[in-house]
């Protein structure tokens, strides 16, 4: 029983040992991925930075990559003039000139008012290959881009609500 104690006390040891560097592993991973984010989109931030300045409907979407109920949300009926800006930065990214009724509850744009106020990553969660829209400064998920658009682009900017603020024309 005592050499069993014995054995027993260096294995241990030795698990406990593992998983406090595992840990220090994972926390430096986490600052080589941000330092990797903001080499590619500048304006990155910490989640808990953007914990602190957007709403928990807009955290979730823009920095978890959630979406919104269709038909629940803020924008998906929206038709006034204005145009509608990165509810994190408050960068003007599409305008309601190019807002158009596509029938999924999610605000819809052919085009967006800047290309390079946003970049297009691949998406291979929940089972589907989509082309994802970020925000380029930031990295902060928008929604998704489809190619059932109407003309001149054949592009539909499937947006979330949360991931905007509308600010209409005076």
């Amino acid at each position: 029983m005592r050499k069993l104690k014995l054995l027993i006390i260096p294995i241990l040891a030795l698990a406990l040992n593992a998983c406090s560097q595992n840990k220090s592993t994972d926390e430096n991973s986490k600052m080589v991925s941000q330092i990797k984010d903001v080499k590619k989109y500048p304006m990155a931030k910490t989640n808990d930075y953007w914990k602190k300045v957007l709403s928990e409907n807009s955290y979730e979407i823009m920095v978890n990559s959630g979406t919104e109920t269709p038909y629940k949300n803020p924008y998906w009926n929206n038709h006034k003039k204005g145009i509608y800006v990165s509810a994190a930065t408050g960068k003007p990214l599409f305008s309601s000139d190019a807002k158009f009724e596509s029938g999924t509850g999610w605000p819809s744009f052919f085009k967006p008012i800047d290309e390079k106020a946003i970049k297009i990553v691949r998406d291979a969660s929940d089972g589907m290959i989509r082309d994802e829209v970020v925000e380029a400064s930031t990295g902060l998920h928008l929604g998704h881009v489809f190619d059932d658009g109407p003309k001149p682009t054949g592009l539909r900017y499937c947006m979330n609500s949360y991931a905007l603020k509308f600010i209409p024309s005076k």
